[in-house]
């Protein structure tokens, strides 16, 4: 067994210092990579598509022909501070309201507590009766 100090090539061997580098694996692993984030990022991003409210405080101008609707937290609706005695009762001015011209701006005041059904029942009244202005009026978050 013998070694060699000398430089290579008398013998036949290639131990010299290679000058070039493997760049196969590192290729195959960022194609890995990639396929892997191609895969999933849509799996990531997939939500139901929404547009989401904007907070904004604008004054509310009160006009004289305009209606506030009030829904307290048991449900009980109020027709400009005046209690209604029902569903028919509401209809019945919903549609007194839209029959008139220029068509009343209906504004919906709803208790935090209150359930959504009682809130959703006077807008779906709203619209029967035919109402095409109708918006909610809250309260600015705290700062």
């Amino acid at each position: 067994m013998a070694i060699s100090f000398g430089p290579a090539g008398d013998d036949g061997d290639e131990d010299g210092v290679m000058s070039s580098i493997n760049t196969t694996p590192l290729v195959d692993v960022m194609l890995v990579l990639l396929i892997i984030f191609l895969i999933t990022i849509p799996v990531v991003t997939h939500t139901v598509p929404l547009q989401l409210p904007k907070e904004a405080n604008q004054p509310t101008i009160t006009q004289p022909g305009n209606v506030t609707i009030a829904v307290d937290h048991h449900g009980k609706v109020w027709w400009n501070e005046e209690s209604l005695a029902g569903r028919p009762d509401l209809a019945a001015r919903l549609d007194t309201a839209a029959a008139r011209t220029p068509q009343p701006e209906i504004h919906i005041r709803g208790d935090k507590d209150a359930a959504y059904e009682h809130v959703g029942r006077v807008l779906a009244a709203a619209q029967r009766a035919g109402i095409t202005k109708v918006s909610f009026i809250t309260e600015p978050p705290p700062r």
